[in-house]
């Protein structure tokens, strides 16, 4: 049975009380973060995981939780829930987007800064403003000290290459890993194995040059199929975790590692797919 045991990869983008696409709010990620506590799950770290992919499979009950891009609301509200109830996670970072500044203050310490919808952090974002919604390598400092979160790598702008420059596209995401990691070096004193797509395009070209880069552990946006012990690192699943209860995310959960239903559940999910694209 072990060796069949599948590993469950959450993915976040927003823990925010204001409305808006791939956010959770925190009464509902609190909720989520309960469901697992009461059943006696545990989240792992990225090496841990990489253990499990390389082989070795990870005690029952694991999860691995992730945030993309590193929005502010990940040090407002995500992070202090998470260090509430004894779970890590991993944020993988959109380097360009970071900047520098005191930290500011998460839940419990006060007043708290605005923490906008996704729509609007793009807005800001493509204005120039993102130290408004994105975090700051401070925030990023205490996260990582206090061994809650860890830090990787989501590219330097996440631009999509192949849709605006097909000739160039492997030449511009080459630059794109290289700056990452050089920028997380400089920060944080290293950059790690793991990697997760901007928007979740892969391509073959964009996984040689990744993993040439030194990514070994690459996460993708794809929902339907298992982690499980000796799984391609190159293709990791995860599931978009929506803003619902604890026992709703609890099922999908369940679902997902399950050695049996989970096959099916993915396979009957994939071919739901192909009849959509079909039409």
């Amino acid at each position: 049975m072990s060796r069949n045991r599948s590993v469950p990869v959450l993915m976040y983008h927003h823990v925010s009380p204001v409305d808006g696409m791939i956010t959770v709010s925190p009464a509902n990620f609190e909720q989520q973060l309960l469901w697992l506590k009461r059943r006696n799950y545990r989240t792992l770290t990225s090496a841990e995981f990489a253990q499990h992919l390389d082989g070795a499979p990870a005690p029952a009950r694991s999860v691995l939780i992730t945030f993309d891009d590193g929005y502010l609301d990940n040090w407002v509200y995500a992070y202090p829930l998470l260090k509430k109830y004894g779970y890590t996670a991993m944020i993988f970072l959109v380097t360009s987007w970071i900047g520098d500044g005191d930290k500011r203050h998460c839940l419990g310490q006060g007043e708290l800064p605005e923490t906008p919808s996704h729509r609007e952090c793009e807005a800001r974002i493509e204005q120039g403003r993102a130290d408004e919604v994105m975090l700051r390598w401070s925030e990023i400092q205490a996260m990582q000290d206090s061994g809650v979160v860890e830090f990787h790598s989501h590219t330097h702008t996440h631009t999509r290459w192949d849709l605006l420059a097909q000739q160039d596209k492997n030449a511009h995401m080459a630059e794109e890993l290289s700056s990452s990691r050089t920028c997380l070096e400089a920060n944080l004193g290293a950059a790690s194995e793991h990697f997760c797509w901007p928007q979740g395009y892969f391509d073959a070209d964009y996984t040689r040059l990744a993993q040439q880069a030194g990514f070994k552990y690459l996460y993708t946006t794809q929902a339907f199929g298992q982690n499980r012990p000796g799984s391609d690192p190159a293709n990791i699943y995860r599931f978009a975790v929506r803003n619902t209860s604890g026992q709703s995310v609890g099922r999908r959960i369940q679902v997902a590692g399950h050695p049996v239903i989970g096959p099916l559940f993915n396979r009957w999910k994939r071919w739901k797919r192909s009849l959509r694209q079909r039409t």
